[in-house]
C-alpha cells in the first residue's frame, strides 16, 4: 500500500522501524472475554439472576443461547480482528448436559472448548464463577463466616485451577486462572479483619496443590466497591497485592476496579517491580465500574505506552472485560480488541529511546514537542497494513460483515 510506504519513511526519519513494530504487535495475544456474547449468563444456571454487582444493561437482539452459538459468534469476531489470540472463559460456560454444581466441575465439561480452541489456533484462560449462585446470595463466598459456604467456594476454585492446567497442557499455551470474588458489605462493617483472615485462609487452601506454571498461572483480582458492597470489599487492592507478592501470584489490575481519579497505567511499573507477571483486565468505567466497551481514549493509550516503553508487555497478560447488551455484541468485541491493538501499535511506533534520552538530559521541551508531534504521525496507515497482512477488513469495512451476520444469523435468535 502506497500510504504504508509513505508512513514507513516518515517513521524511519525518527529511527522507528515499522516492520519491527508490526512483528512485535503480531506476537501480542489479547484474551477476548466470552461473557460479552451472552450478557454474563453462562450455560450452567441460565435462569439465575445476575448478582455480585454484575449488571448487563440493554436488550439488543441476538445474544448467544448455547455454547455453539457463542463459539460461532466469537469466530465471526475473530475474523475481523488481526492476529491469533485467546478466549477467556468463566466456569459457568461449561458445555455439558449433566446437572452439576460448581463444586463438581471437571476438565471433561470443557472438552468442547478445548477442541474448538485447537481448531481455531486459540489459547484459553479461565475464571472461577463466584457470583450469580445460591451460595453467594449472602454477599460472601471465600470470606464467608458460614464454613459450609466457604468450603463450597474453595472446592470450586481448586477445581478451576485444575481446569486451567488442563487447558494449558492441551493447547500448549499458559492458561491464566483468575480469582475474583464479590464479597463485601453494603454499609460500614464493625470487623474488617475477620473476613480478610477467612479469605487468606481460603486462598491458602486453594493454592495448596502445586501446578506447573508452564500450564497454569494463578492470578487474584481486587475491586474498590460493587453494587451491594459499596462500603467494604474483602478483597481490596492492598489485600491482594500483599498476598500476591508474598505468595508469588500474579495481580490482576482491572481498569474499572479503582477510584475514578486513579489510573491503572501508573500502577503497572510499580506492581511488576515486585511480581513476576501481571494480569490486565481492560475495561472502560463511566462513573462506576460499568464495564463499557473499550475505546481508544487517553488512559488506554497510556496503558499501552507503559507496557511497551520498557518491554513490560512481555510479562503482562492482556484481557478485555466488558459486557454491553445495548449494542451488537460481536461489534463490541471487535471494537474493543482492535482498539487495544491500535493503542499497542501507537506505542510500538514511538521513538522511545530518543524520548528517554531527552528526559535524562533534562530536555523537557524536546520531550514534549516530540510527544505532541507523534500524535499526528501516520500510524493509521501502519494499522491498515497490519489488517491487510492478516486478511481482516481494513477501516470501517468490517461493519458490513456485522450487518450481514446480524441479518443472516442473529435476527433468527
Amino acid at each position: 500500500m502506497k500510504t504504508y510506504e509513505a508512513a514507513k519513511e516518515s517513521y524511519a526519519a525518527l529511527r522507528v522501524d515499522t516492520e519491527e513494530a508490526l512483528k512485535r504487535l503480531q506476537s501480542i495475544k489479547i484474551s477476548m472475554h466470552c461473557w460479552q456474547g451472552d450478557d454474563v449468563r453462562g450455560f450452567l444456571f441460565r435462569d439465575n439472576d445476575l448478582t455480585g454487582g454484575i449488571q448487563a444493561t440493554g436488550n439488543y437482539p441476538g445474544a448467544a443461547r448455547t455454547p455453539g452459538e457463542l463459539r460461532s459468534d466469537m469466530e465471526k469476531a475473530f475474523s475481523m480482528i488481526p492476529g491469533k489470540h485467546k478466549v477467556n472463559l468463566h466456569a459457568t460456560y461449561a458445555d455439558t448436559d449433566e446437572k452439576i454444581d460448581l463444586d463438581a466441575i471437571e476438565p471433561r465439561h470443557y472438552k468442547s472448548w478445548v477442541d474448538w480452541a485447537k481448531e481455531q489456533g486459540l489459547g484459553l484462560d479461565f475464571n472461577p464463577t463466584c457470583f450469580s449462585h445460591a451460595k453467594s446470595e449472602s454477599g460472601f463466598t471465600l470470606s464467608s463466616a458460614d464454613e459450609s459456604i466457604r468450603r463450597f467456594w474453595v472446592e470450586h476454585c481448586q477445581r478451576s485451577r485444575r481446569i486451567g492446567a488442563y487447558f494449558g497442557r492441551e493447547l500448549g499455551q499458559q492458561c491464566v486462572t483468575n480469582v475474583w470474588i464479590p464479597d463485601g458489605y453494603k454499609d460500614t462493617p464493625v470487623d474488617r479483619l475477620a473476613p480478610r483472615e477467612r479469605l487468606k485462609k481460603s486462598l491458602d487452601e486453594i493454592f495448596t496443590e502445586p501446578l506447573d506454571e508452564t500450564y497454569n498461572l494463578d492470578a487474584v483480582e481486587s475491586k474498590v466497591f460493587g453494587i451491594g458492597s459499596e462500603s467494604y470489599v474483602t478483597g481490596s487492592h492492598e489485600f491482594y497485592l500483599g498476598y500476591a507478592v508474598k505468595n508469588g501470584k500474579a495481580v490482576c489490575l482491572d481498569t474499572g476496579h479503582f477510584h475514578p481519579t486513579e489510573h491503572v497505567s501508573d500502577k503497572i511499573s510499580s506492581v511488576l517491580m515486585f511480581t513476576n507477571e501481571l494480569l490486565l483486565h481492560v475495561s472502560r468505567p463511566v462513573r462506576w465500574d460499568s464495564d463499557h466497551v473499550v475505546i481508544l481514549d487517553d488512559e488506554l493509550q497510556e496503558i499501552a505506552f507503559e507496557l511497551v516503553r520498557n518491554g513490560l508487555y512481555k510479562r503482562t497478560h492482556i484481557g478485555l472485560d466488558f459486557f454491553d447488551a445495548s449494542l451488537n455484541r460481536i461489534a463490541a468485541w471487535v471494537i474493543g480488541m482492535r482498539n487495544m491493538q491500535k493503542a499497542l501499535l501507537r506505542a510500538l511506533l514511538e521513538p522511545t529511546e530518543t524520548l528517554k534520552q531527552y528526559e535524562l538530559d533534562g530536555n523537557y521541551t524536546a520531550r514534549l514537542a516530540m510527544l505532541e508531534e507523534l500524535k499526528s504521525m501516520p500510524w493509521q496507515a501502519v494499522w491498515d497494513e497490519f489488517c491487510e497482512r492478516n486478511g481482516v477488513p481494513v477501516g470501517i469495512r468490517w461493519m458490513d460483515e456485522i450487518h450481514s451476520y446480524e441479518h443472516d444469523v442473529l435476527s433468527f435468535r
